[in-house]
């Protein structure tokens, strides 16, 4: 049995997919049965959990070979770092009582620091209560920007003409698609090598800026002159509060944000084969990106 936190989520569904397509037993942890239903119809037990409780996190866990862990976002929490330790405190809670042997968590460049890089301190803490559990073997998957944080530039395009955020324009980022992660989960969960505790970093298959990212979403939907635009931090700031984030997650990613801008958070490793993943950017543009500038202009 393979237990999935998030199963429903960007990371998670692919994890679960990825082992039921090789005929594997999946438990998809979820707070919706709605959202876990195309998971379910593919052969997945549903199992019904607040991230938060770690007696139900101990039941889904139990009997599982090995469990992929995650950081489930809410934006809309008034405390976000508090809320990211109450789901630390029951994913580790429920390893240590169910006995879970093997354990692949998604984490993020940036973990090692315990203050400065906004919601990646929670996968700080994640990584530093997992550690303290001697009897799992844990492989921290440390990501790095997902393209997926792109996909709110649909909006930017439309109201202002320009792809706009807080990152300077010249700063390259490893980015990488949440399907990519979840493949390189599935495999480490089929697979287990790691014994004891082990970070692997994930960088996508390019850094990239901003102004690229602008360029190759230009191309792309027929606006070869789209550009870049840094936006201040308390514009940015509004903006997010705007679309329905608390003005406290808000903040906090401006402080990941500022962390990135100043070279704090980063990646730690030269780029490899081994943390290289293979989809492009062009390739995300085209199969998720245009798809969805082109449903919103329709709506």
């Amino acid at each position: 049995m393979y237990v999935v936190l998030g199963a429903s989520g960007n990371t998670g569904h692919v994890v679960a997919s990825n082992l039921l397509a090789r005929g594997k037993k999946v438990r998809a942890v979820g707070r919706n049965a709605a959202h876990l239903q195309p998971l379910t119809a593919k052969g997945a037990e549903a199992f019904i959990a607040d991230v938060t409780d770690a007696n139900s996190l101990a039941k889904a866990f139990q009997q599982a070979e090995s469990v992929y862990v995650m950081i489930p976002p809410n934006t809309a929490s008034t405390d976000p770092l508090g809320y990211a330790n109450q789901v630390s405190d029951a994913i580790a809670s429920a390893v240590q009582s169910a006995g879970t042997r093997n354990v692949v968590a998604l984490s993020s460049i940036g973990a090692e620091h315990s203050s400065g890089t906004g919601p990646v301190v929670g996968l700080h803490n994640l990584e530093q209560k997992l550690n303290r559990i001697d009897s799992a073997n844990v492989l921290y998957l440390r990501a790095g920007y997902f393209m997926e944080n792109t996909l709110p530039q649909v909006n930017a395009i439309r109201q202002m003409g320009a792809v706009a955020g807080p990152l300077r324009s010249d700063l390259k980022l490893p980015m990488i698609a949440t399907r990519d992660i979840g493949n390189v989960a599935a495999d480490n969960l089929l697979h287990p090598v790691i014994r004891g505790k082990q970070t692997r970093e994930l960088l996508g298959q390019s850094d990239l800026t901003y102004t690229d990212v602008s360029t190759i979403i230009g191309k792309a939907i027929g606006k070869p002159d789209l550009r870049y635009v840094q936006v201040p931090d308390e514009q940015f700031r509004s903006v997010l509060v705007q679309m329905g984030m608390s003005d406290q997650f808000a903040r906090l990613l401006l402080e990941m944000t500022g962390a990135l801008n100043s070279g704090t958070m980063r990646a730690l490793e030269p780029r490899t084969t081994q943390n290289s993943t293979p989809t492009s950017f062009e390739s995300f543009v085209a199969e998720v990106f245009v798809p969805a500038y082109q449903h919103q202009a329709a709506a």
